[in-house]
Formats: structure tokens, C-alpha cells, sequence
């Protein structure tokens, strides 16, 4: 009979690493295959939540938040690159040029878990931000990818032009930070075991087994 684990996935849909470590967390659950039953809940985590809507530079953003020069930049976007390579995700570091305000895209992936469709929907804008390089806080973004998931658009636009969710995510997101995250990704299995980071899948698959074990 195989061990049930509950994961949850706290993330941001504007953090590389977030894309480069569920790819590696999906591929070590089907290394291990049939021996788990997991079910992954995705989880509200904004990186930059004072963010103006119109997002800003990409360089600029780092080089305020985090002190990185534009060389610095440089190798750390060919470093996800590479690692995103590694796991079959595509960065189009060309493309990917702003950092975005993501609270309501949030609030669509929050009613995405709801229909049954959160994981498609979360795929799709990392894709969306990352390989495309659009807005992914923008709503007529976050409406395509709705209705490309099988979602009801019409909906989804309704939604987004409401307060609709905000509680629960600003909820979720308070809950995480009491609970100590303050970076992410951060994979929590069963409320007690964290893994954090884009880790490579062997480490997941490490850690799953020996969770599952105990």
C-alpha cells in the first residue's frame, strides 16, 4: 500500500528557482512511482509584494534589492538557465527582463485549487512568465492561462476584477511566515518536514524516502 504525503509547495510564480524546484520535486515522485500517494497544494508566497503593477527591471530590481551588479546578473540568469535545462524547463532569458506584482495571480491560483485545476494553472505561468515573458499579474494574461488550463474565463476575469480569495491568500501567506519561511521554494511534507530550495530532484527523492520511512 503506498505511504500518502501531503506536500505543500510555497512559491512565487516570479521566482526562478520555484519553476526549477517543483520540475526536480515532480521528477523525484515519479522516480519513485507507486510506492507514494502525494498530493501537492500550492501555497501564496510574494517575493516582492509592494511591487507597482507595471513591474520594474529586471537588473535594476536586483541591484536595489540585493546589491548584484549587472555582471553578477548575467551569471546568476545563465546559472537558472542551466539548471532549468536540467529539470526539461525552458528560461528565455531574453524575454525575461521585469519583475511583476503577483498578489492576484495568486488569488486566480487560490480559486484554480478549488476547480481542480491548480497545477496546470501554475505550470502555465511559470511558462507564461518565464519562457514568454509576460506579465504574469497581468488579467488578461491570467484569464489565457485560465481558459488554457479548461478554466471558465469569463469567470476567472470576474474574479480578478473582484477582491475575490485576498483573505485566504493573505491568510495563507501570514501562516507561512509564522511558521518561519522567509524564502521559497519551500516544500513542507506532512505540516512538519521542510525542504527548502530549488533543489536537484536526487535530494527530493532522497528526503521523500526518508520521510515516507519514518
Amino acid at each position: 500500500m503506498a505511504t500518502q504525503l501531503k506536500i505543500d509547495f510555497v512559491s512565487d510564480v516570479s521566482c526562478p528557482w520555484c519553476i526549477i524546484g517543483l520540475q526536480a520535486l515532480e521528477q523525484a515522485l515519479d522516480n519513485i512511482g507507486d510506492e507514494l500517494d502525494v498530493k501537492i497544494h500550492f501555497q501564496p508566497f510574494e517575493l516582492n509584494p509592494q511591487m507597482e503593477t507595471g513591474g520594474q527591471e529586471l537588473f535594476e530590481h536586483l541591484a536595489g534589492k540585493y546589491g548584484t551588479t549587472a555582471e553578477q546578473s548575467q551569471q546568476n540568469k545563465e546559472m537558472i538557465r542551466a539548471r532549468g535545462e536540467d529539470v526539461g524547463f525552458t528560461f528565455r532569458m531574453d524575454r525575461w527582463t521585469r519583475i511583476y506584482n503577483t498578489f492576484d495571480t495568486h488569488r486566480l491560483l487560490h480559486w484554480a485549487g478549488t476547480e481542480g485545476h491548480q497545477s496546470e494553472l501554475k505550470h502555465k505561468l511559470f511558462e507564461m512568465h518565464f519562457t514568454d515573458g509576460e506579465n504574469p499579474g497581468d488579467h488578461d494574461v491570467l484569464v489565457r492561462a485560465a481558459e488554457f488550463v479548461g478554466l471558465d474565463g469569463t469567470k476567472a476575469r470576474d474574479i480578478l476584477s473582484s477582491n475575490s480569495y485576498a483573505e485566504d491568500v493573505r491568510n495563507a501567506q501570514q501562516f507561512y511566515h509564522s511558521q518561519g519561511i522567509h524564502a521559497v521554494p519551500a516544500v513542507v511534507v506532512n505540516d512538519k518536514h521542510l525542504i527548502q530550495g530549488g533543489q536537484p530532484p536526487e535530494i527530493f527523492e532522497r528526503a521523500l524516502r526518508q520521510i515516507a520511512a519514518e
